[in-house]
């Protein structure tokens, strides 16, 4: 991703109702698991390392490029730069693995995925959210760098793999949907701006709706898997 929508990310994240709730979900899915040592992969402002470190963890993030990993240093991370397909960690090291909005960017996903594997303890978690649907795709995947969006049949098939127990996979913003899909028709280019407040206090309602609502199996923009290393 250029610098420029990293740092446009780096902004938005502590307010924005997408990142607020993707925390959220974060934070759910790590409510009952020991903190030990984690790996935030693609960190950014480190808005879920922080997350993680709030929840005991000691949580290291990772960037792979100049860009990201400055933004990630100036809100006082230590921040590790390395890439996702050679992690530089040992063998079975880490407890938690979370890659949020990383695999689409990478040209060797299943490289990556192949990594986390070698470098998680027994019974350690992986957590993924990629974007879905390809038929969401517009400018704004261009413009962030995104080389595909996921299906439920494609990542399945790059997740489940001997020593894997994929847990769960479940759509998010699947209420928002129509909204992404006609905004992406009309994009010509990052979806990563700032909004009104009103506007942006309405979508956060929009979204923390779906705790509570069945709507996991449908239609969504994003799909989140939980998985754990056998």
């Amino acid at each position: 991703m250029e610098g420029s929508e990293v740092r446009k990310l780096a902004a938005l994240e502590d307010e924005h109702w997408w990142y607020r709730e993707r925390r959220h979900l974060l934070a759910q899915a790590v409510k009952d698991m020991t903190p030990g040592l984690a790996l935030d992969i693609g960190a950014a402002g480190g808005g879920n390392t922080r997350v993680l470190r709030d929840l005991g963890w000691n949580a290291i993030p990772l960037e792979y490029g100049q860009p990201g990993a400055q933004v990630a240093a100036e809100r006082g991370l230590s921040v590790i730069r390395a890439d996702a397909t050679r992690l530089p960690f040992a063998d079975q090291s880490l407890d938690l693995v979370v890659a949020f909005d990383v695999l689409e960017h990478l040209a060797d996903d299943e490289g990556c995925v192949q990594e986390v594997m070698r470098v998680l303890r027994p019974h350690g978690r992986f957590l993924v959210a990629v974007p879905c649907d390809p038929k969401l795709w517009s400018e704004h995947d261009v413009a962030v760098d995104h080389l595909r969006r996921y299906t439920r049949e494609t990542l399945t098939a790059l997740l489940e793999r001997p020593g894997f127990e994929l847990r769960s996979m479940t759509s998010w913003n699947v209420l928002l949907r129509p909204v992404v899909a006609l905004r992406r028709k009309k994009s010509t280019g990052s979806d990563l701006e700032d909004l009104n407040p009103i506007v942006n206090f309405g979508l956060r309602t929009i979204i923390t709706a779906e705790r509570y609502l069945p709507v996991g199996s449908l239609p969504g923009v994003t799909l989140i898997a939980d998985l754990r290393r056998v």
